[in-house]
C-alpha cells in the first residue's frame, strides 16, 4: 500500500527588481523550491515557491511582513494548488546534467549513465532550487572558481553554504580542505551528507555559524579564498570584516547580486580596499571576483599559496 503524497500548492508574488532579494528570501524560508522569472514586458518579476498546504503558515505570513518592510514594496501573494502526484518525476525531467564552464558538471542524484569525460561532476538532489547549479549566481560561482583554479590556497570559506555544491566544488577541484558555514541548521545538515555523496567528507567540515561573528570561522582566518553566494544586503554589510580576515593577495567570490546590486555591493569592498579583478555575468546574476592587494614591499608579502 502506497502512502498519500502530501497536498502541494505553489505560492507566488510579483515584485519590482529592487524587492527580488527580500521576496525570495521570504519565500525560501518555508518552501522546499523557489524560482523566479523576469516578465521583459513589465519589467516585473514572479517569484515562486512550492509548500505542502498548511505549513509554515505563520512563518511565511512573518516573512512576507518583513520582506515588505524591508523592500517599501507590499506585494500580494497568490495560492495555486500543485498536484503532488509525478511532481517528483517532474523536478527530475526539470533537471538535466548541466555543463558549467570547461570544469564541473552539476548531475542529479536520480541520473544514471556514465558522466561526462573530463569534468568535475558535483551530484546533487533534484529539486534544491538554489545551490543545484540551475541558479546564475551558483554558476557564475562555479564558473569564477575554474578560473581561479590555477591557485590553490590552503584556507578556504564557503560562507552561507546551502547544499554545499561550493564548497565541495573547491575541494574537489583544489584538493583543499574547506569550511562550510551556514546560519540554518538544515543547511548544515545538507551540506555533510551531499559532501559524503561527493567523497569529500574529508575535505568539507560544514559548520553552524553566522558569518565572521562566529569563532569557527575567525580562527580559520587569513582565508587564501572565501566563496560567498548569499545576498547584497549580507554581503555590503561584511565589508568591512571580509578584507581583515583576507590573506595579502586573497581572493573573495561574491555572489546573489543582481546588476544593480552588484555595483552597491562592489563599491562598499573597495572603500575596504579589495579591488575588482573579474564580473561574470550569468542571466539576470552578476558574480564578483575580488582580490586583496598584496604588500608592495619586499620580504613580507605571502602568496595564497601558502596560507
Amino acid at each position: 500500500m502506497h502512502a498519500t503524497p502530501p497536498a502541494l500548492e505553489r505560492v507566488s508574488v510579483t515584485v519590482p527588481e529592487a524587492a527580488v532579494e527580500a521576496y525570495e528570501a521570504a519565500l525560501g524560508s518555508v518552501c522546499d523550491s523557489v524560482g523566479f522569472f523576469r516578465d521583459h514586458a513589465s519589467d516585473l518579476w514572479q517569484i515562486e515557491g512550492i509548500k505542502p498546504v498548511g505549513t509554515g503558515e505563520s512563518e511565511l505570513a512573518a516573512a512576507l511582513a518583513l520582506a515588505a518592510g524591508l523592500s517599501q514594496f507590499n506585494a500580494p501573494m497568490v495560492r495555486a494548488p500543485v498536484h503532488a502526484e509525478g511532481w517528483i518525476e517532474r523536478s527530475y525531467a526539470s533537471f538535466p546534467e548541466q555543463l558549467i564552464g570547461r570544469r564541473f558538471a552539476v548531475r542529479g542524484n536520480h541520473l544514471a549513465g556514465p558522466t561526462t569525460p573530463g569534468r568535475i561532476t558535483l551530484r546533487l538532489d533534484a529539486g534544491m532550487a538554489f545551490g543545484s547549479g540551475e541558479h546564475g549566481s551558483t554558476r557564475g560561482c562555479l564558473r569564477a572558481l575554474e578560473m581561479l583554479g590555477h591557485r590553490r590556497p590552503r584556507r578556504i570559506l564557503d560562507l552561507g553554504t546551502g547544499s554545499g555544491i561550493l564548497a565541495i566544488a573547491a575541494a574537489r577541484l583544489l584538493h583543499r580542505k574547506v569550511l562550510a558555514t551556514d546560519v540554518e541548521p538544515w543547511s548544515v545538515r545538507l551540506a555533510r551528507r551531499n559532501a559524503r555523496a561527493n567523497g569529500v567528507a574529508s575535505l568539507v567540515t560544514a559548520r553552524l555559524a553566522d558569518g565572521w561573528r562566529a569563532g569557527v570561522v575567525r580562527a580559520g582566518s587569513p582565508y587564501g579564498l572565501v566563496l560567498a553566494n548569499i545576498l547584497a544586503r549580507p554581503l555590503a554589510l561584511m565589508a568591512r570584516s571580509l578584507p581583515a580576515h583576507l590573506a595579502p593577495g586573497g581572493a573573495a567570490v561574491l555572489s546573489g547580486l543582481l546588476p544593480t546590486q552588484a555595483r552597491a555591493v562592489l563599491a562598499a569592498h573597495r572603500r575596504h580596499g579589495l579591488v575588482l579583478e573579474r564580473r561574470i555575468e550569468d542571466g539576470a546574476w552578476t558574480t564578483l571576483v575580488l582580490r586583496a592587494p598584496r604588500p608592495r614591499h619586499r620580504g613580507t608579502s605571502e602568496t595564497i599559496d601558502n596560507v
